[in-house]
């Protein structure tokens, strides 16, 4: 039985143990038919070093007699391309690059030095010994690439130069030293920039991953930069998993006797956590991905012991949640609260309208569209259609959506401190006993204090979106925002995660109102009546029969009259047999 790769990046590891692989391979046929230099951006965790293993192995010249091994049974194996072990290949993963500012340019020649050393070793019959000797002598990585280039137009041979994370040690520059520091590496004379301009004209071809375009525009301004394949619908499913690829890996497995038999439930287990990546708008409504590392890290546990992942967030996900944090202090806390409010956009309504800026340079970065633009490439929001000519973007998933409740929380704390370690007794009797008024009370008095605080604005807090936080951290049951239920669109249900807790039967039915605290009494009461009507209506539809199969459903509406919470009243009740 193949194992499951989760974790590994090497390509020769993967097909030498034989592992499961899900074949990229169609794909390289449609590389060669665009440009030769192209451009790939993909949020973090979506398999891009895997993808930049693969194609390593196939264009290396040094592997032709290796390709029936490494490629036989995947589609490319029985279309090969005219390129294929065609190359002599130059990769750098400059992921590897790591040091204070103060050793960065050192530690960055000391690893391109020893790649190029690698590289004039490995292809030594392809030089002459002058050249060999050169390269080895030579002390900074501009020169050896200088040498490299020279040598290999002279002598006709093709190289094919690759990069992996090319943003990487720049995207951390940027974020924890600031734009001085990044366009000292960039611009000018810096010495990224000036490795860059080496590229043009010197290499056959060029492919070169990373996770936004940013450092892009500063470092290749001259380069013919339409070789930016990232939004285009034909490499939509370039990287991660489609649905049909999650099926078949699942259906492998079960046949092996390792999951349960019931793929149909485990997708719709998987689906709203994972899935709904889109990267080109003309695929929007014919296909969307999963982000691969997030589906392999729900497989693990399902394949060894037949259970789903206790926590259906992967660590090294919720660790992504710094980079977002760390754009917002980009400039230490200058424009900070416009970017905390389009954060707080995103996480309260689930999407934005937008500009989507293919190209900019980081002194542009804090412009609206690009900040935006930034999320976007981030992961953090995905291509959900378009709206009056501008890109319609929303949530991704529950993975991401967690990460904006947690955003918010963080938010609110630093306003007032607030005690929401007390809320996990509190959630654990919500969800299996029912009893659910001390929670939303709790819930009341925090929005009641943090809107009293000094420190707030105004005073005023968007009560939709701090209870959707508040409620959002509960990890026994997944909250669904703005879900669509007979015509209408509920504030928030609560489901509980039945199948990892079985004896989790209590789900929830949100509707929230609020009034001026001047308001008179007959616009509490409309408010009132209002969210009865709504409740009703939504309770009714026909999907909550197979999301709350063997559930009680609490239909609550809960109203503020300004800072302060109305005593939180139960509409109705309902119950779905199994």
């Amino acid at each position: 039985m193949k194992q499951l790769p989760y974790g590994i990046s090497d390509f020769k590891l993967i097909r030498r143990d034989n592992m499961y692989y899900v074949d990229k391979t169609p794909y390289l046929q449609k590389m060669e038919e665009e440009n030769n230099y192209l451009f790939l951006i993909r949020p973090r965790r979506f398999g891009k070093s895997l993808f930049i293993s693969m194609i390593e192995s196939y264009y290396d010249v040094e592997m032709k007699d290796r390709f029936q091994s490494l490629f036989g049974g995947l589609y490319v194996g029985s279309h090969p391309t005219p390129k294929a072990n065609f190359y002599l290949v130059l990769k750098f993963d400059f992921s590897r690059v790591k040091g204070s500012i103060d050793v960065l340019e050192a530690n960055f020649n000391e690893y391109c030095c020893g790649v190029m050393d690698y590289f004039i070793t490995k292809y030594k019959k392809y030089f002459d010994e002058f050249t060999y000797t050169k390269v080895l002598n030579a002390k900074s990585a501009e020169h050896k690439l200088n040498l490299l280039s020279i040598a290999a137009q002279h002598k006709e041979v093709p190289i094919y130069l690759i990069i992996d994370e090319y943003d990487n040690f720049t995207n951390d520059v940027l974020a924890h030293h600031g734009k001085e520091a990044f366009q000292k590496l960039t611009h000018a004379e810096g010495f990224y920039r000036g490795f860059f301009k080496l590229f043009k004209g010197a290499f056959e071809r060029i492919f070169m991953t990373g996770i936004s375009p940013v450092t892009l525009d500063d470092l290749t301004s001259g380069f013919n930069i339409d070789w930016n394949i990232s939004n285009l619908a034909r490499f939509n499913s370039i990287l991660g998993f489609e649905e049909s690829d999650v099926r078949a890996m699942l259906e492998y497995y079960s046949r092996h006797s390792k999951v349960p038999n019931d793929t149909e439930a485990i997708i719709k287990d998987m689906r709203p956590w994972y899935d709904n990546y889109c990267f080109a708008l003309r695929s929007y409504g014919r296909e969307t991905v999963y982000n691969c590392d997030m589906a392999l890290y729900y497989l693990q546990p399902l394949i060894k012991t037949g259970l789903p992942p206790e926590d259906m967030i992967d660590k090294n996900i919720r660790m992504d949640y710094s980079k977002l944090q760390s754009l917002i202090e980009l400039d230490r806390g200058v424009q900070r609260e416009w970017r905390e409010s389009v954060i707080e956009q995103i996480a309260n309504t689930g999407y934005i309208d937008m500009t989507l800026a293919t190209s900019f340079p980081a002194m542009e970065l804090l412009k609206m569209d690009n900040f935006r633009s930034l999320i976007y490439y981030y992961g953090m929001i995905t291509i959900g259609g378009e709206n009056r000519g501008l890109y319609h973007m929303v949530i991704p998933n529950e993975c991401v959506r967690q990460q904006y409740w947690r955003f918010l929380v963080e938010m609110y704390q630093r306003v007032h401190r607030m005690d929401t370690d007390s809320l996990t007794c509190d959630f654990q009797n919500m969800i299996f006993d029912g009893d659910w008024e001390p929670t939303i009370k709790k819930i009341g008095e925090f929005y009641r204090e943090l809107s009293s605080s000094r420190d707030a604005r105004g005073g005023e807090f968007n009560v939709q979106g701090f209870f959707k936080a508040m409620l959002g951290i509960c990890n026994l049951s997944l909250l669904c925002p703005e879900m669509e239920l007979n015509y209408g669109y509920c504030d928030f249900l609560m489901v509980p995660l039945r199948n990892r807790h079985p004896e989790a039967k209590h789900a929830y039915l949100f509707e929230i109102k609020y009034v001026k605290s001047k308001a008179p009494e007959s616009d509490e009461k409309q408010a009132y009546a209002d969210a009865k009507k709504q409740i009703e209506q939504y309770a009714a539809s026909p999907k909550l029969g197979n999301a709350l199969s063997g559930c009680s459903l609490h239909c609550i509406t809960v109203l503020f009259r300004g800072e302060n919470m109305q005593p939180p009243r139960i509409i109705l009740e309902k119950h779905f047999p199994e």
